[in-house]
């Protein structure tokens, strides 16, 4: 387990060196647990959050449905509370795991929301 941990963190940082986010245009951070996933909008520049949203979020957390399924809720959520603040684009990081699965479904939750990346 140990071994796949180091893996991933490896990928992550060599994202991390490429993907930067800014107050126009932030940086969509995502993390996937066993049970939920979460995601963020932050600006790198400051470190500050500008928004987030996850799978524990009750309007989510009480649907019925599978975790990719959850997953794109996340995703419309967040492009939700990110047009309220005036943005309309971001950088996506995938966290250091494959673009697949959960972490495609907030991607395209995102989308469909109106981020655009």
């Amino acid at each position: 387990m140990a071994q796949k941990l180091s893996r991933r963190q490896r990928i992550r940082f060599a994202i991390r060196r490429k993907v930067s986010g800014t107050a126009q245009k932030p940086r969509l951070s995502v993390f996937r647990s066993n049970t939920d996933i979460y995601a963020q909008l932050i600006d790198d520049d400051k470190g500050v959050t500008l928004a987030a949203a996850s799978s524990k979020e009750k309007d989510i957390a009480a649907q019925k449905a599978t975790k990719t399924e959850k997953s794109r809720l996340v995703g419309a959520s967040l492009a939700r509370k990110a047009t309220a603040l005036g943005l309309g684009t971001c950088v996506f990081d995938r966290g250091g795991y494959l673009y697949h699965g959960r972490v495609k479904a907030v991607a395209e939750g995102a989308r469909e929301g109106g981020l655009a990346f």
